[in-house]
């Protein structure tokens, strides 16, 4: 999961190199932490989060496949 949200989100930013994914696995759940330059913030959050909302969708949708609980936290 951390490879999806590290490929979707340096597609969309500007400064693609300034990437940081992190995975923590837990028993039940799954913690994703994306961490992107200060200047791309707006663009990985989206229109009213839309972006965001999206990539935690992708996420949750394979996490539950893999009979997990994923979240997904979004900092500069």
């Amino acid at each position: 999961m951390k490879e999806i949200v590290e490929t979707i989100a340096r597609s969309i930013v500007d400064h693609p190199d300034q990437v940081e994914v992190t995975e923590e696995v837990g028993q039940k759940s799954i913690r994703i932490k994306l961490t992107v330059a200060e200047e791309d913030m707006g663009q990985v959050i989206g229109k009213q989060g839309r972006i965001a909302r999206a990539i935690r969708t992708v996420v949750k949708a394979a996490a539950t496949k893999a009979g997990k609980k994923a979240i997904v936290d979004i900092k500069s």
